[in-house]
């Protein structure tokens, strides 16, 4: 019997872990989560103090998307916050990813970087961000700098990781075709590299929004992160939970358009 126009023809009878569409699974979960959520806030279960009801939520939503708050409306905060984290994500990826190339290439660069990145990225970013402010002030350096930390160690580790990908066997393929050390490197160690590179990237960026709230303490007066801070001095839990949710909505639409770029530049991953 044909299979059907279109349909994926199946090779194998057996089936590779993890295999199968997710998605369904996904939108069950959150709508569930989310059930859960509204009965427990509106059968008074919760007090609104701890956990306000989703209603409230979506309400802040509504003022802070149209102005109404007694506030900054959503899009400044929102726009302030994007330009510090991709400013300083965009940073970190023209240099921490050379200098990870440069530390798997070289044992020198190897010896050089590797203290300093194996020192501070345990740190968390609070310990280090009082000396940030008595370095640098006060002003967008501060908060740029300290997204740009967060995000420069796990970049810097995937590309040197990557550069290990490539097998003994293509290299020595690549030699005997007469290729010299750069061509080894522009056309079998890069394109090896990259899916490790790409997966740095999607971890650096969510280090970077996660590091927003504590770039955001050093005075300033707009940004997402500040907006929940400013709100949990009130103890608006409501505004607290929207602007959770802002950020990590934002930082999950990032990571799947990272997904798609994967899918789109390293299409062999995980078929090698």
């Amino acid at each position: 019997m044909a299979a059907p126009a279109g349909a994926k023809l199946k090779t194998s009878a057996f089936e590779m872990p993890g295999e199968g569409p997710s998605l369904a699974i996904s939108v069950a979960t959150v709508l569930v989560l989310f059930a859960l959520w509204f009965i427990v806030t509106n059968t008074g279960r919760v007090s609104p103090l701890f956990l306000p009801t989703p209603q409230a939520v979506f309400a802040q939503f509504c003022q802070y998307l149209t102005g109404q708050a007694n506030d900054k409306p959503l899009w400044q905060h929102f726009l302030a916050s994007m330009l510090r984290v991709f400013s300083a994500f965009s940073l970190a990826c023209a240099t921490a990813i050379p200098v990870g190339i440069a530390m798997g290439m070289s044992r020198w660069w190897r010896g050089i970087a590797d203290p300093p990145l194996e020192f501070y990225r345990p740190l968390p970013p609070l310990a280090y961000l009082p000396l940030i402010i008595i370095w640098f002030g006060i002003d967008e350096l501060p908060k740029v700098l300290l997204i740009f930390l967060s995000c420069f160690a796990p970049l810097a580790l995937a590309a040197r990781q990557g550069m290990r990908s490539a097998s003994q066997e293509q290299i020595n393929a690549a030699y005997s075709l007469g290729a010299s050390y750069m061509q080894l490197i522009g056309h079998v160690i890069l394109p090896s590299a990259l899916p490790e590179i790409l997966v740095g990237m999607r971890i650096a960026i969510g280090f970077g929004w996660t590091t927003l709230v504590a770039a955001e303490m050093v005075a300033a007066d707009i940004g997402l992160g500040q907006m929940v801070l400013n709100a949990s001095n009130f103890l608006r839990t409501d505004i607290v939970i929207m602007g959770i949710i802002v950020i990590g909505v934002v930082a999950y639409l990032f990571d799947l358009l990272m997904r798609w770029l994967e899918r789109r530049l390293v299409p062999w991953k995980g078929r090698m």
